[in-house]
């Protein structure tokens, strides 16, 4: 699927990439991590063709800088920072669509599940909406596509825990037809939707591991909070996944995505001192349905 050999990439006296070689098979879902200025955005835009370099990059054996049209139309890609279109969103969806053949329709269905009514916004300049909304109209239109190849930098940074759900589920709907590339600063913020680690450091590949690849993307978490006291600021945080007061404030319930978890632990984290109980458990198919949550003795 992605093939690099001895990729290398300059800018003046400053090497970016040195000498990179890798592949990537389809179905791989691979985190591509590393320090800022490790050269992760530099990879990318090389598999996108915007950047003439040394060595050779092919995606399905056409390289990207000669074959850009083609390439790219089986690419989707979802940058870390929104570009500042003043298009507005209907008009983009409408140019993003008829780029590579894709139905316009589609791409209003993948918004509406993450939770953005793009027909409510189509008169507006994409530049302004909010940072969610944004985030949601990019993985719409990237996984609106009939996409072999999608790359992914920091994608879910911007969603609401709710639309990061969907968004997993997004993505397990695509995991047997697609390559995945998601990069990430931080290891914990990917990994458990990738089954394979790729590092870079000072423009090489310095750590190229396969992880285990048990957890579901679609996976779900029962998890139950109990607090000391109930501090208005853990009780906001809780709000924004999504809990529920079951005890008088002190005692929360709710449901997290499986590959969330980490996230999730992690604001947890922030109020470790009022926290006196937390419980995960992960709910099979039949569960989910029937889950209730246990409310605290009075």
């Amino acid at each position: 699927m992605i093939r690099l050999e001895a990729v290398s990439k300059s800018f003046k006296r400053n090497r970016v990439l040195d000498g990179i070689s890798l592949n990537v098979g389809l179905g791989e879902r691979v985190a591509l991590i590393g320090s800022n200025g490790a050269g992760k955005t530099t990879l990318i835009r090389c598999l996108l063709g915007e950047y003439v370099h040394e060595g050779t990059v092919t995606i399905d054996g056409r390289e990207p800088r000669r074959n850009r049209t083609s390439v790219l139309a089986t690419v989707g890609f979802v940058p870390q920072l929104p570009p500042p279109l003043k298009m507005p969103v209907g008009q983009l969806l409408e140019f993003a669509a008829s780029l590579c053949g894709s139905d316009q329709r589609r791409m209003h269905e993948l918004a509406a599940r993450l939770g953005l009514d793009a027909a409510k916004v189509a008169a507006q300049p994409f530049v302004k909406l909010s940072g969610g909304q944004k985030q949601k109209l990019l993985i719409a239109i990237a996984l609106g596509r009939d996409a072999r190849l999608l790359i992914m930098d920091e994608p879910a940074a911007n969603l609401d825990p709710e639309a990061r759900k969907i968004f997993f589920e997004l993505l397990a709907e695509r995991q047997e037809q697609a390559t995945m590339l998601i990069s990430s600063h931080r290891l914990n913020e990917v990994a458990a939707l990738v089954n394979r680690v790729v590092e870079l450091d000072c423009g090489k590949v310095v750590l190229d591991d396969r992880v285990a690849d048990d957890v579901s993307l679609t996976g779900l978490l029962a998890c139950r909070v109990e607090l000391r006291r109930a501090e208005p600021a853990i009780i906001k945080a809780l709000g924004t996944w999504n809990f529920r007061d079951v005890g008088g404030g002190l005692a929360w319930v709710g449901e997290v995505a499986g590959p969330d978890r980490l996230r999730f632990l992690g604001m947890l984290s922030r109020y470790v001192a009022i926290i006196t109980d937390v419980s995960l458990r992960e709910l099979g198919e039949g569960e989910r349905a029937e889950w209730t949550p246990r409310v605290a003795a009075s």
